[in-house]
């Protein structure tokens, strides 16, 4: 298995030895319990990072790295995968976000579909989107990863709109696809722009907006998913038949 990774907001500047403290050292040093000896991973979730031993666990959130190397930078995915995700009811936003980005994913988009029964608005809308992002951070360390997901503002159906036209790839979930994803030709690199409805689909005029913009709709296969597990079985699809996981 590889080291448990921490994030670290600057990497610049690190020399042989550094301290991890607050929430970061307290996760390390209460809930992870590491012992001298052991091996972690510090990035700054952009990509740069860089791995170490630790050398003390003091008190309840102090842990003391040594022996760390040269900091490194892991390039970005190609192709890159976004995926627009309708927003879902209560908290399976945070599910659809964790699960996607312990599988790969690069971007998320919330869309307020028309369909949507959550709606983004004032602070609650804020709050939301700190959540989504803060769920995809926890996600990232969780499954090993130095470059975390970007998770955008949420987005109009205008703004989708515009993503997918501009897109290498452009693809939109939906029952009336007569081609399944797993068979589609894709792109070597580039952009793949792949929209998730909501639960109560997306709507006629929302889905000839995409059409209209280069999109096709997809179908995954004869089940009908959630659409807070539909894109993460999306992104699997993606990730082997692009090569990402060979």
């Amino acid at each position: 298995m590889t080291a448990p990774v921490f994030v670290v907001d600057r990497l610049d500047g690190v020399g042989a030895e550094l301290v991890l403290d607050g929430p970061e050292g307290r996760h390390a040093v209460s809930v992870k319990r590491l012992r001298p000896g052991e091996d972690v991973v510090l990035t700054d979730g952009r990509g740069r990072w860089t791995d170490g031993v630790v050398k003390a666990a003091e008190g309840k959130d102090r842990l003391v790295v040594t022996d760390l190397r040269p900091v490194r930078e892991e390039p970005p995915e190609s192709p890159r995968i976004t995926v627009v995700q309708a927003l879902p009811k209560g908290d399976r936003g945070e599910l659809a976000v964790e699960t996607m980005t312990e599988t790969g994913v690069d971007v998320i988009v919330p869309w307020a579909a028309s369909r949507c029964i959550t709606q983004w608005k004032g602070e609650r809308g804020l709050k939301a989107l700190a959540k989504w992002r803060s769920t995809a951070r926890e996600a990232g360390k969780q499954s090993r990863r130095v470059r975390f997901p970007e998770v955008a503002e949420a987005a109009t159906t205008k703004q989708v709109a515009a993503l997918l036209g501009a897109a290498d790839f452009a693809g939109v979930l939906h029952e009336s696809g007569s081609e399944p994803l797993a068979s589609v030709g894709l792109p070597a690199g580039g952009e793949i722009v792949l929209v998730v409805g909501p639960e109560g689909g997306v709507s006629p005029e929302e889905l000839a907006l995409f059409e209209e913009a280069g999109a096709r709709p997809y179908r995954l296969g004869r089940s009908v998913l959630r659409t807070s597990t539909a894109g993460t079985a999306a992104v699997a699809v993606l990730l082997a038949r692009t090569g990402r996981w060979a």
